[in-house]
């Protein structure tokens, strides 16, 4: 339901993107009650346009999404991934020799992952948001944020006043919430742009995801239902500046070379975007009534296709630590109940953000030797089985210190 009423709630979440919202139902579903604050109106989130926009979710965030009651909802609309094929190449000279290859299958569960356009996993969690009653959705942009002994709360542009016991900053990396509580970030811009659209293509991908390394930075082909797929394409800043500037038969002249022929003739459907790329990293996940999940707490380069999949597992490990410290009858805000939650992610994170920043430095250049060394790296990977599953579980979000909605248990 949508209003503007400030009764308390358990949990204020400032940020209605996607990791906002999944936290609200999974707290929600576990009993607890929720404040979800977006900046945006709704009728701004209801666009059902094709965009070319598509997340690559890995298994534990599609078994997240099902524990939640999301995934029904985009099932139909999702295409699974069923091989992953990374190689180094030059463009126009097509892949190097050496291949690391991730097949449907090698592990007990399957497939790794799933393909979804941004516009149904949005139009999912809006009607999901609608039927669960202990949600309060409320529309402004917060100003201001107060945190005692007690209890917290927000202001609203509007002059609303919310209450409860801890606030979530669901908010980007430019999280207002971060900031109001004196967290400091630390990062870095990589001098690179993001390119991302969506191609009609001749011949089926078959379900399989391509990660090519360029030395401008990666070029990822993520397959879409039908013979479609989301293109996630890395440049140098200015060189990302003069393509976006080009006529849409110009832009693909110069995405041919890079992309190849193997799916023959490509076409753009929907619109194209850019994003400046950086890693920004909060220096706590916590603070006083206060925590942070998803690009709030840590973003990183789209390299290794985490991003979301990094924030869905905050959600499913705080939703956790949450509802276990609330059930024993402990308040969800105080510090040791927090810090539990920030042990849980900090290392998992720290390791993500320093394996996607090393990989983009070793693949983002033209050096012969590194190429070479990156090369028969990836060589070895592929040709020692336990390497190559130990990675396919890593990429399909199940290796290790796994939260239970992730592992597809309800709360």
């Amino acid at each position: 339901m949508t209003s503007s009423k400030t009764k308390p709630s358990d949990l204020i979440i400032v940020g209605g993107g996607l990791n906002g919202p999944a936290l609200a139902l999974a707290a929600a579903n576990a009993g607890l009650t929720v404040t979800l604050i977006d900046s945006l109106p709704k009728t701004a989130r209801m666009n059902d346009q094709f965009d070319g926009r598509g997340y690559a979710l890995s298994l534990g965030s599609q078994k997240l999404l099902k524990a939640i009651g999301l995934w029904e909802r985009v099932s139909k609309m999702a295409q699974p991934i069923l091989d992953v094929k990374v190689t180094d190449g030059k463009p126009g000279e097509g892949p190097a020799p050496f291949m690391l290859e991730f097949r449907d299958g090698e592990i007990d569960e399957s497939p790794m992952g799933y393909m979804v356009e941004d516009r149904f996993l949005r139009q999912a969690i809006l009607d999901t948001l609608d039927a669960q009653p202990r949600i309060t959705q409320v529309e402004g942009l917060v100003t201001a944020q107060e945190v005692d002994l007690h209890g917290a709360s927000v202001t609203l542009d509007t002059g609303a006043k919310i209450t409860g016991k801890l606030i979530v900053g669901c908010d980007g990396r430019k999280s207002g919430t971060a900031e109001r509580a004196g967290i400091k970030r630390t990062g870095w811009s990589y001098g690179q742009t993001a390119q991302v659209c969506a191609i009609q293509h001749e011949r089926p991908h078959d379900g399989c995801a391509h990660q090519y390394f360029l030395p401008s930075g990666p070029l990822a082909i993520l397959p879409l239902p039908g013979n479609q797929s989301s293109i996630v394409w890395t440049e140098k800043d200015k060189m990302a500046a003069d393509i976006q500037a080009l006529t849409d038969e110009d832009y693909l002249a110069v995405l041919r070379p890079r992309f190849g022929d193997f799916l023959g003739e490509i076409s753009l459907v929907g619109k194209r975007f850019t994003y400046p790329l950086n890693i920004t990293l909060a220096n706590s996940f916590t603070a006083t009534r206060v925590a942070l999940v998803g690009d709030a707490a840590h973003g990183m380069h789209p390299i290794s296709g985490q991003g979301l999949n990094a924030g869905l597992k905050d959600v499913g490990a705080l939703t956790e630590v949450l509802v276990e410290a609330h059930r024993r009858g402990e308040d969800i805000g105080r510090e040791d109940v927090l810090e539990r939650y920030a042990q849980w992610r900090r290392f998992d994170v720290a390791t993500m953000a320093l394996m996607t920043d090393s990989f983009n430095k070793l693949f983002s250049n033209d050096n012969p030797l590194l190429r070479l060394a990156r090369d028969l790296g990836m060589g070895v990977v592929n040709s020692v089985t336990g390497l190559r599953r130990a990675a396919i579980r890593e990429a399909a979000g199940v290796n290790g210190d796994v939260p239970k909605l992730l592992r597809g248990i309800a709360l």
